[in-house]
């Protein structure tokens, strides 16, 4: 069970303004902000070693998805190590920036681009996702990766993401998601209930965080309910496609 420690905030709430949205728990910034630095020498590891290598071709996908759209300049929203924005230098963009509450990851990631020699095309800098120090129609395509969960606010987070982007820019968001078909669902909820927390628990000595994030995979909106909401959000069209069975998701909105 997660802690439940005076500055985590643990609220369960509905997203006012947002129809047929489930209620979902939500924790307040310095809490996962705390989580995500305590947590960022191992994340890496444990995202390709929980995910069997299997989160490197979900990232490849989500670009192969944008590459139609041929952005210049790219937002990474809950970038977190830089996974997905050094993915998408594949694009050739001009620019691609990345923005996280987590300086601990903000860190790693920078070293990361710093050894891929990419400092001239991904900057990142530290950032609420549900404020964006950015002025309106400032780029041309926005991605974020197993991040959209994590926000306090969803509403005012997609607002954020709307509001940034250039009118017919598109948003590609990868999230983990919850597989329908017998006997990959069941398979999964053990997984993610069990091995997940011991595994992630003993690599990262973080066992709380590894309870954390299968829970916020169980009240994430899925499928139709997602798409939903990103049109309520102001997105013109929205699509999914769900990729190894269901257990990650990438939706496609434009704005």
């Amino acid at each position: 069970m997660l802690s439940k420690h005076s500055d985590i905030g643990v609220m369960s709430v509905g997203e006012p303004g947002i129809p047929n949205v489930r209620s979902r728990t939500t924790y307040e910034k310095p809490y996962v902000r705390s989580l995500f630095d305590r947590i960022a020498h191992r994340y890496d590891l444990l995202n390709h070693l929980l995910s069997f290598g299997i989160d490197v071709y979900w990232r490849k996908k989500a670009i192969r998805l944008l590459s139609r759209f041929q952005p210049r300049r790219i937002l990474d929203v809950a970038t977190g190590t830089a996974d997905l924005a050094i993915a998408a230098t594949y694009l050739q963009p001009q620019q691609i920036i990345g923005v996280d509450l987590s300086n601990e990851m903000l860190n790693i990631g920078r070293q990361k681009i710093a050894d891929k020699n990419l400092d001239a095309v991904v900057s990142l800098q530290a950032g609420d996702a549900e404020n964006l120090p950015f002025p309106d129609s400032s780029f041309d395509a926005l991605t974020v990766a197993f991040g959209i969960r994590n926000f306090s606010d969803f509403q005012q987070g997609l607002r954020e993401m709307h509001r940034v982007l250039q009118n017919r820019g598109v948003a590609v968001i990868l999230e983990f998601s919850q597989p329908t078909v017998f006997p990959i669902r069941q398979l999964y909820s053990l997984y993610s209930k069990y091995v997940m927390p011991v595994v992630g628990g003993l690599i990262s000595r973080q066992r709380e965080a590894y309870e954390y994030l299968p829970s916020t995979v169980h009240e994430f909106p899925q499928s139709q309910e997602m798409i939903d909401i990103l049109l309520s959000a102001g997105f013109t069209s929205a699509e999914q496609h769900r990729l190894t069975f269901g257990i990650a998701t990438i939706y496609l909105a434009t704005k």
